[in-house]
Formats: C-alpha cells, structure tokens, sequence
C-alpha cells in the first residue's frame, strides 16, 4: 500500500543516492536549507543559528546550511509544509504549526497551562526523554523533531482597557493559533477566540478586528505590536515554543554519522537559545516601557490556574506521550 510516508522516501531517492558515501568523502559539502519566519533578534533565528554552529563544529564541511528567516520562504505554516514535502530539508515552526503541518497532537505537551514552570524547568523537559518520544512521533507526518525551545513565556495585550482580573478577560476578541488546545484555553478563560495568521496580527489589533493577542514579549517586539497594543499583562499561562524539524524522508537518507550529528546538534542547541530568550524576555519588558507600553500583573493569578488546570488531565488522556510528559513535569 502507498502511504504518505513511502512516498515521500521515494521521491527522496535522487537525494538518497548524492549522499550515499560517507560526508568525509564528498568534495563539496551538502547545500541544505533551513527556512523560518521570524526576524533576526528573535529567539526562533537564534535557535537556528545555534543549530548551525553546533552542526559545523560536530561535522566540518559536511553542510552548507543556509538560514532563510523573515518569511523569506513563507509563513510559518508555509516552510513547515514544504519541509514536510521535501522541497526544504530543515524548517523552524512554532511548535503550534508543526502539530498543525503534522497532524500530531504530542507537541501540545508543552503548552498545557501552567504546566512548564520557567525557563530552567523547559531546558530540563526539552532534554528529557519524553520530549526525544515527542520528536520521533513528528515521523508520522513526515517531520522528525530535532529540538524544542522556548522563544517566550505568553502573556496577553490589549489595545483597549488592561486586563487586571480574570473578569476583564469576558469576551475580547483575542486571536489565537486555531489548535483545539488553545482554543479550549481561551474559552475556558472567557475569551471570543478568533484563529488569525501570526502576520495578520498588527493589522487585526490596528483595526479593531480584534481586542487583544495573547503573546510574547519577543513577538510584541519583533512585529512592533507595542504600537498598537498598549497594555500587556503578566500570565505565564504557557510557554510558546519553537520546533526545528528536518524532513524525514531527507534524514533516513543520511549516513548515520551525519543523523546523529544532526540530532546532537539540535540538543546541543536548547539551553543558549532559552538563555537568551530568558534575557530578551527582561530586557524586552524594559523596551517595552520605553514605548509606552503598561504592563500589569494579573490580579488572581491563581484563579486563573485553577479554572484552567483540568485541561491538563484532559489532554494527558489524548495520548501515552502527553500523559509522560505532564507526569515527568509534574514531578
């Protein structure tokens, strides 16, 4: 039987057979391709440039990896499907458009509400073997995960009055990535969720179309959503993490060295871009505040905790993967 995956090791065979000698034989490394949406001082190109360095110091002259960020290439959902068809070999995605280019569901472990409790706590999930379970179930659709990073806790902005109290929450317009997680989150806390693309999103909060964005503070100031959402309060209501993935049917063609390569080099990657997502974070706050922006606490913070906290049972029910992770999180 032809199944999406057969066919995709078979339109890969051309691949398959340039690599088919091992790197160190080649006379010219592997020209591949690395797409992404974001600009350059925000955490998701900072992970792929991490993932470059780690790549070249474990297999010099192996690849010649170009980084295309700034939706060069597309969208976010744009590289993550041609990733999955093959025509990119590495793509970086909000983990939130990897589930959705997947059909997966294993990566909503990471944004159960409240479930990841910092930045240390997400490099200690990211490392751990329930999240390496979680990468390999990406096969599925045709990706393999190579490493998740936090790029920015989420909060929430408004262009109108602050969020204060959960009360103030009732009914915003607020957009959202259509997933079934999120959504259930936001009308759990009271919200009108509205599914947007992440570059509809200025023009949305310019026009009214929507009220509010629930976001982080990196996206706040790489999309110079400060200009029109002038108020941001403080949640953590969960992480918002990044996947960089590398077509499967391009992988299982490598010789092993250069997978194991490829896989190392993705962990190897995790903990400097939370570093520095950790320190954009503070010092974003701080720019932030220089461009008028008012940034509130959320009264009731564990009210809102406690309204959402059955979502994780519910979810840790989806699937064996999930389940594994909230009880190694949880613990």
């Amino acid at each position: 039987m032809i199944t999406r995956r057969s066919l995709m090791k078979t339109g890969a065979a051309a691949a398959a057979m340039t690599v088919a000698m091992p790197w160190v034989s080649r006379a010219e490394p592997m020209k591949v391709r690395l797409a992404h949406a974001a600009n350059e001082i925000h955490p998701g190109h900072i992970a792929t440039l991490e993932f470059k360095k780690s790549l070249e110091a474990l297999v010099p002259g192996a690849f010649d990896l170009t980084i295309f960020p700034n939706r060069q290439l597309g969208d976010d959902q744009q590289n993550g499907e041609s990733c999955v068809a093959g025509t990119l070999e590495f793509c970086g995605c909000s983990g939130a458009i990897t589930s959705l280019v997947t059909g997966t569901n294993t990566l909503d472990s990471y944004q159960l509400p409240f479930l990841i409790k910092s930045y240390d706590h997400f490099v200690e999930m990211a490392l751990s073997p329930e999240a390496d379970a979680i990468h390999e179930s990406l096969t599925e659709g045709g990706l393999l995960g190579l490493q998740t990073t936090d790029i920015g806790r989420r909060h929430f902005a408004t262009i109108g009055e602050p969020v204060r109290k959960l009360a103030d929450f009732q009914g915003l317009k607020t957009r959202i990535v259509p997933l079934e997680l999120h959504k259930v989150i936001w009308e759990t806390v009271g919200v009108n969720p509205v599914g947007l693309p992440y570059g509809e999103v200025y023009g949305a909060l310019e026009t009214g179309t929507i009220d509010a964005v629930e976001i982080n503070v990196s996206s706040m100031l790489a999309e110079n959503l400060w200009e029109v959402a002038k108020n941001f309060t403080l949640t953590g209501h969960y992480p918002w993490h990044n996947t960089i993935s590398v077509n499967l049917a391009f992988y299982e063609s490598l010789p092993k060295e250069l997978q194991d390569a490829i896989r190392q080099a993705g962990k190897d990657s995790v903990k400097p871009t939370l570093d520095y997502t950790a320190k954009q974070d503070e010092d974003g706050m701080n720019q932030m505040a220089e461009h008028g922006v008012q940034i509130f606490e959320l009264e009731g913070l564990d009210e809102m905790r406690a309204k959402v906290a059955p979502i994780v049972e519910q979810w840790s029910e989806k699937s064996p993967l999930i389940a594994n992770f909230v009880k190694a999180a949880q613990a």
